[in-house]
């Protein structure tokens, strides 16, 4: 009698992971091959955009499809960031036209959205139709770097989480950085993908290779585009990660913004007065099924930013402010070690 209940527990529950199964299925199939282009792009670019399932793309579309999808996030930054529109001494920001007609994101003038206010940082809640997530302010952007893992990389050392990364600094806040090296979601976190400098040094990267340039110059101010590791070096870039895309030039959107998958995400920006900006949006939960990149470069131009720029992202992206993880990580298995971070001092 009990190996009877067993048996059809066995087939009960095998029976139902089956209809799960199928009914993904189903459901992606329709993403993929029903009337709407953008529900194939959203479901193309959000599994492509983990380490983990890309493989899902592959099984409905062909790879000339997935190029296709793909190149949109790929378009180089030909212009350069003006530096006469950061003041970091002025209190009064620069006139340039942030105000986009998004209803999706909430950004209100009082203060009931504020969670901290304190030592010249200010977080505050974000919220749109997919997500939610917080929005760091830094005043002062001299307190703002690149932490590192190790003072030399190697694919025998591991990355160290955030946490860590914040306590060997002495840092106040931090957000995760730079992509890393991580086949099939597994990864040590210990190798960086492209350049890594902090406090004026070259940490992993190659002079004469270029790179896509998010990082800090000794004027404090936030330098988002392409250059070789020389040119950053002879520019005066003090800390700086590779990764992307690009999202707002010199106060305007850019066209590689228009695009991506919904996940979790980071993302850096400054506004002209010099305050950093600091976003992560939680991502791949029921609350908060994540962001595209369209939706944080309306966050970000909502929040006065002149330039900015998408960091890591997925299971990595993650908030600390004194000690304390503020989002929800999208990691099973918890924060994960990696090579960079960005810290506040």
């Amino acid at each position: 009698m009990t190996k009877k209940i067993l048996l059809r527990t066995l087939i009960i529950l095998g029976n139902t992971i089956l209809l799960i199964v199928l009914a993904l299925y189903c459901i992606m199939w329709i993403c993929v091959n029903g009337p709407s282009s953008r529900a194939k792009e959203l479901f193309v670019m959000s599994v492509r955009e983990t380490s983990a399932v890309k493989f899902l793309a592959n099984i409905y579309c062909s790879t000339d499809e997935i190029n296709e999808i793909e190149q949109k996030k790929n378009i180089d930054v030909t212009d350069f960031v003006d530096t006469s529109l950061i003041n970091v001494d002025n209190e009064d920001e620069t006139n340039i036209d942030n105000n986009k007609d998004n209803d999706d994101i909430e950004k209100t003038d009082n203060n009931e959205n504020i969670i901290i206010e304190e030592d010249g940082i200010t977080i505050e809640n974000v919220h749109g139709s997919t997500f939610k997530g917080y929005m760091m302010s830094v005043k002062d952007p001299s307190r703002v770097m690149v932490g590192t893992s190790s003072s030399s990389y190697s694919p025998n050392v591991a990355g160290r989480k955030i946490s860590e990364m914040i306590e060997s600094y002495g840092a106040v806040a931090a957000t995760n950085a730079g992509g890393f090296e991580d086949p099939n979601g597994i990864g040590n976190g210990g190798i960086p993908i492209g350049i890594v400098m902090s406090e004026g040094e070259l940490k992993y990267g190659s002079r004469n290779q270029k790179y896509n340039i998010i990082g800090m110059n000794n004027e404090n101010v936030l330098i988002v585009g392409n250059m070789t590791g020389q040119e950053a070096i002879d520019s005066g870039i003090r800390d700086a990660v590779s990764f992307g895309p690009i999202l707002v030039i010199n106060g305007q959107a850019t066209e590689a913004s228009q695009s991506g998958g919904l996940n979790p995400r980071t993302a850096i920006g400054q506004k002209a007065d010099g305050t950093i900006l600091l976003l992560v949006i939680d991502g791949r939960q029921s609350s908060s099924f994540g962001a595209s990149y369209e939706d944080i470069a309306d966050v970000m131009l909502r929040f006065g930013a002149v330039n900015a720029a998408n960091l890591d992202g997925g299971s990595s992206s993650m908030m600390f402010y004194k000690g304390e993880l503020l989002n929800s990580c999208a990691s099973l298995s918890g924060p994960r070690n990696m090579p960079t971070c960005i810290l506040v001092k």
